[in-house]
């Protein structure tokens, strides 16, 4: 029985040009992330580096949004190959990877997220290869179409990061170069202050080296005019949190209901 790999809808949606509208997920109930996905979201992006999310989750998590056309994606809490490898055999379409400062190690996360030829991913017969029920898990399909499918987003957080970005986004095989603006702000000295002209030109910076580059631009924005000011700004991978949304709605909800 021929299997193929799973299309991946948002990096096609990417190639394609669209901007993605994802979410942030820290919880592990598979049931919150499926009711995510129906609600149309792109992508979910769920964090095992700020959030209790471990593989086994990660698993449950994957066969939430397979319901659906939406795309699961991991964060990992370290860029090292055994916790790449391990969260993408769950079953997760890609894989985002916190602070990259360097070429080198953007590298490294590629080596670790795709095969051989283009890289060095372990080869088992995991959930994402079906645990080798459907086709022999070494197959060439198998490899090839993950290679493929698989999306690779790396952050950006840091000075360090920014003065080697011009080398970051020559890697091959990133496609989306992502701003962690609190970890950014903080790490120039002005923790949350997004609208800090220090900060803003380093967004700036970011946004015009990954405009002149064949990578997209991601970005996290918490607020509805957030996430328009980035579209403005060219960001295509865009994550919110869905707690940003509820919050207001709930309360809004209440308010009203409680004064009518």
């Amino acid at each position: 029985m021929m299997v193929r790999v799973k299309a991946n809808r948002a990096k096609a949606k990417l190639r394609a040009g669209e901007t993605l509208i994802g979410t942030y997920m820290r919880h592990r109930d598979a049931g919150i992330s499926e009711i995510l996905c129906y609600l149309g979201f792109d992508f979910i992006l769920f964090d095992s580096e700020h959030g209790p999310i471990a593989e086994a989750d990660a698993e449950n998590l994957a066969r939430a949004c397979e319901t659906t056309e939406c795309t699961p994606i991991i964060r990992v809490n370290t860029n090292m190959p055994s916790m790449i490898g391990r969260n993408l055999d769950t079953g997760m379409q890609g894989v985002q990877i916190p602070m990259v400062n360097t070429a080198e190690e953007a590298r490294a996360a590629v080596r670790a997220a795709k095969y051989q030829p283009i890289g060095a991913r372990g080869l088992a017969a995991a959930r994402a290869a079906h645990f080798g029920q459907l086709l022999p898990f070494s197959y060439k399909e198998h490899i090839e179409k993950s290679n493929e499918e698989t999306m690779v987003i790396v952050q950006i957080e840091t000075p360090q990061a920014i003065e080697n970005l011009e080398a970051i986004v020559e890697v091959p095989n990133i496609d989306v170069i992502f701003i962690g603006p609190t970890d950014l702000s903080n790490s120039l000295g002005h923790p949350g202050d997004f609208k800090h002209p220090d900060v803003q030109r380093a967004f700036e910076r970011i946004t015009a080296m990954v405009a002149k580059s064949d990578k997209k631009l991601g970005v996290l924005a918490a607020t509805t005019e957030a996430v328009i000011d980035w579209k403005h700004r060219g960001a295509r991978y865009i994550m919110t949190v869905f707690e940003a949304i509820l919050g207001p709605a709930v309360r809004n909800f209440l308010s009203t209901v409680r004064q009518a």
